[in-house]
């Protein structure tokens, strides 16, 4: 009993090994096949040879060496980059932060002309700017009151403090201020400091930080009296005494400019 099996057993081995054979060969025919429809062209397209399937007026196939490794290796990666890899690189180069790179050298140049207009202009703006802060603070509790004409205010008062003015002088208000972004402003002047200042360049920053932190702080004393007397326990005794503490910050400002006018060598 045990005969028939062992011989039942190796037929099916040798019949498996037979159709695994079989499957082989019919495959490898199969990739030699479709590999000698492609034939060379001469002519370069994307930038190199391509293999294309042979027409009336190519050369017969029969001329052509239908080499596996010839055909099969160079014929498919060069399908491959010319179809799909150089267009969708192509794409990613030319198109967003890449862009940039492969635009002309002179598109982002400024012309000298344009460059010293915008300097005199920035310098113009600081010079004006603190003119108006040294007018500021020789005219506080004039430019910090308003009066009402012809309505009576709280507690029959006619005139009243208000912090609005001091944003004003410091261009938080308007963008046609010569203070406003005046950080900016003096971070643009800052590589035509005169060259026996050079020395003053830690100081010049020093003197940007102080102006922003005391500029920014007086806006912020300035918003906060703007709502003193809304504020529960407020009145116009708090609108006063935030609209005098910004003072200290504007005056903090005005020096820090100040600094930054003589670095550059800018007369008042």
């Amino acid at each position: 009993m045990t005969a028939p099996r062992r011989s039942s057993s190796c037929c099916r081995t040798i019949i498996l090994f037979f159709f695994i054979s079989n499957i082989t060969l019919a495959f490898t025919a199969r990739s030699s096949s479709l590999s000698s429809v492609f034939v060379s062209s001469k002519t370069p397209f994307f930038g190199g040879s391509v293999k294309y399937p042979p027409s009336a007026s190519a050369t017969p196939s029969c001329c052509h060496d239908h080499n596996l490794n010839d055909v099969d290796n160079n014929t498919r990666r060069q399908f491959v980059t010319s179809y799909f890899l150089r267009p969708i690189s192509a794409s990613i180069v030319t198109s967003g932060r890449f862009a940039s790179y492969l635009e002309p050298a002179n598109a982002a140049t400024t012309s000298p002309s344009s460059s010293s207009l915008q300097e005199q202009k920035d310098k113009d703006n600081l010079v004006r700017g603190y003119n108006r802060l040294q007018y500021l603070l020789d005219n506080w509790e004039e430019e910090t009151t308003v009066c009402k004409i012809g309505q009576e205010t709280t507690f029959g008062d006619k005139c009243e403090r208000t912090p609005t003015k001091v944003m004003e002088y410091l261009g938080f208000k308007s963008t046609n201020d010569p203070l406003f972004k005046a950080d900016t402003t003096m971070m643009r002047l800052k590589d035509v400091i005169p060259s026996y200042n050079s020395n003053r360049e830690a100081e010049y920053y020093e003197a940007i930080d102080s102006f922003v932190q005391n500029s920014e702080e007086a806006n912020s004393m300035a918003f906060v009296s703007s709502w003193g007397e809304a504020n529960p326990g407020g009145g116009k005794d708090r609108v006063r005494l935030f609209i005098e503490r910004s003072k200290k910050n504007v005056m903090a400002s005005r020096d820090g400019l100040r600094t930054v006018m003589e670095i550059l060598d800018l007369k008042p």
